[in-house]
């Protein structure tokens, strides 16, 4: 959900809908802590509903004008432009992982995903 996005009367309730499960999958997450392969699993899921979502419904709902396409374009920009889950590279994360062995990288920053 997309915050100080004023959103039609009729895209409330699906908005708050939404809200409910994300404040559901928080706690999910909040209750795996601890628990990598069952987390793991869980951003699995979210980004296959989130290519599934953005492959189906979504792509089908895009106006078929110009005009209109250009206006929703430009209010995804304005509210924060396009949902994208980052995958975390699994090099990076090995990367990782090898600089915790060695002890004079320690006080270096991580890498970015």
């Amino acid at each position: 959900m997309t915050e100080g996005f004023n959103a039609p009367a009729e895209a409330q309730a699906p908005q708050q809908a939404v809200g409910e499960l994300v404040r559901d999958l928080h706690q999910l997450a909040e209750e795996l802590e601890g628990q990598p392969e069952a987390l793991l699993s869980l951003l699995r899921e979210l980004e296959t509903l989130h290519r599934s979502i953005q492959d189906g419904a979504f792509r089908r709902s895009l106006p078929g004008d110009r005009q209109h396409l250009f206006a929703l374009l430009r209010d995804m920009e304005r509210s924060g432009g396009w949902p994208y889950i980052p995958r975390l590279q699994l090099r990076t994360f090995m990367d990782l992982l090898q600089r915790d062995d060695q002890p004079a990288l320690r006080e270096e920053p991580p890498l970015a995903a």
